[in-house]
């Protein structure tokens, strides 16, 4: 399901690439549903592309990465959160480090993100969803520890901004 939903993305996305989120931020018009296919989370050191779906449920967190739905879109000076699993889509997700690109491919752009921080929380935790700060920034979070077997009892964070145009 992930493959057909990653042919799904690519036929979508723009090969337009942004640092600046406010040069393309009039480009996105489109509103999603949960379940709709938003674009690519592509992650250079792993040479991973991903799917991105709306939503976070079992289903689509079953197909690709999840977009946490409360939260932005690249382009909106928001918070983007994305989840997914460790044992599928993030399995190799502990080998990214500090100043490691994170890319998000859209239909109306592809937006650079570099890692700056990351904190493992408790999985309970919602403190890292903030849908209303004024600040383009890309969570993603996945369950921890990556070995773990069954529920896991903590989640993984990381936290990238947009690169800056030098």
């Amino acid at each position: 399901m992930e493959s057909k939903r990653l042919d799904e993305a690519k036929a979508m996305i723009s090969d337009d690439s942004h640092t600046s989120q406010k040069e393309s931020s009039n480009k996105r018009e489109k509103q999603f549903q949960e379940g709709n296919t938003l674009g690519i989370f592509y992650i250079p050191r792993l040479d991973r592309e991903i799917p991105i779906i709306e939503g976070t449920d079992e289903d689509e967190l079953a197909q690709g990465v999840g977009h946490f739905s409360s939260t932005g879109l690249p382009g909106d000076n928001r918070q983007i959160l994305l989840s997914g699993h460790r044992d599928t889509v993030f399995r190799q997700f502990g080998e990214l480090k500090v100043g490691d690109e994170l890319h998000i491919k859209m239909e109306y752009g592809t937006f650079i993100y570099v890692i700056e921080d990351y904190e493992i929380v408790d999985a309970n935790d919602r403190t890292v969803i903030q849908p209303s700060r004024e600040e383009e920034y890309l969570t993603v979070s996945t369950c921890y520890p990556f070995s773990f077997i069954g529920s896991a009892p903590d989640r993984y964070i990381l936290y990238a901004y947009p690169k800056k145009v030098e």
